[in-house]
């Protein structure tokens, strides 16, 4: 056997979110924050992701983290995030599978009944708080970064549609958030087809009709993901969503961030207050739990700080051998399989 690579890989999952983690084989790239970090990965290191996330060796239902070390002296590890097509600046179900393999693989020391922990995230550092019992993680609950709406009710222009009305917000990304009922859908696996090209349609729309910026960090910017949801029907119930993640699936979890997004829009609705809870279920019935920790303020913007809650599964362990003789070292898109295109960038 040969190999020019060997990667380490943690499998694990929220809530049916596939969230590996990377353990060895890779150096953490240079940065004076996680965020420049993050971007000196995606600058010069991009063949790793598409190593890990494209066929043969991944899919587009899969994300990867790479563990490194902090910058932030309070924290106890950075993570940079990989998706299909970009490099989110915070993730809610990465998240909790970062904090789940750090906890249950001794990287970081677990304290029972309950871990406490910050997370120094490419989007701010992230306080987390973990139920443990017997060396596993129960629940992982974390303090998300400052989420805002940036439009509520913005009309969309959508191509075979019409025009929609959409609320656009930060939860950790960029989300443009939708009421299926108001389209007709079911939020349901056997719409998830319909969902996924509808999704990248809005997602495309959005991107081109709609300003969006982080007021903190420009280099945050444009819709990265739409949430479909249906109604809001008062504070501690529950609402079907799913997320359609570039380049075109349903997100398995109910997505931290997406529900952080939906309760920032609901506070600057005035429908939901500090201390209120609201729950999100996924497409494949999976729920997140949020509530609204505090208010507070993203450049000069008002914000809060919303708290989500949920559950990661180690799934296995496995190495990644790159063979020098493999004629697909950074893998392979085909649209059968890679959502709606074969794009490996937001577009």
């Amino acid at each position: 056997m040969q190999s020019s690579r060997a990667i380490q890989v943690i499998g694990c999952h929220a809530e049916g979110e596939i969230g590996d983690v990377i353990v060895g084989g890779v150096l953490p790239p240079p940065g004076d924050t996680v965020f420049a970090q993050m971007k000196a990965f995606e600058r010069d290191f991009d063949h790793i992701r598409r190593f890990l996330i494209c066929e043969p060796r991944g899919s587009v239902a899969r994300h990867v983290n790479l563990i490194v070390p902090p910058r932030r002296p309070d924290c106890v590890a950075g993570a940079i995030i990989m998706e299909p097509t970009e490099y989110p600046p915070m993730s809610g179900s990465n998240t909790i599978c970062v904090t789940t393999v750090l906890l249950e693989t001794g990287l970081v020391p677990m304290t029972e009944p309950v871990t406490r922990l910050r997370l120094d995230m490419p989007a701010g550092p992230v306080d987390v708080t973990a139920r443990c019992e017997r060396g596993k993680v129960l629940s992982v609950t974390l303090a998300n970064v400052p989420s805002f709406a940036l439009h509520l009710d913005a009309p969309l222009e959508v191509e075979g549609v019409g025009t929609i009305p959409v609320d656009v917000a930060y939860g950790g990304m960029i989300y443009a958030l939708v009421d299926a009922t108001r389209l007709g859908v079911e939020i349901a696996p056997h719409e998830a087809r319909d969902l996924a090209v509808l999704g990248e349609k809005v997602r495309a729309a959005a991107r081109a009709q709609i300003e969006a910026v982080h007021p903190e960090n420009p280099e945050i910017g444009g819709v990265s993901i739409v949430q479909f949801n249906t109604p809001f029907t008062g504070p501690d119930e529950a609402a079907r969503n799913t997320c359609i993640v570039s380049p075109g699936r349903s997100d398995r979890s109910p997505t931290g961030t997406g529900l952080s997004a939906r309760l920032a829009v609901l506070h600057a609705r005035g429908l939901l207050a500090v201390g209120d809870r609201f729950s999100h279920t996924s497409i494949i019935g999976s729920r997140f739990d949020g509530r609204i920790l505090a208010e507070t303020t993203c450049g000069g913007r008002p914000a809060i700080v919303p708290e989500i809650t949920g559950r990661a599964w180690i799934t296995g362990s496995h190495t990644y051998l790159l063979d020098p003789t493999d004629p697909y070292p950074e893998g392979y898109v085909v649209s059968d399989t890679w959502g709606t295109s074969t794009s490996l960038r937001q577009t």
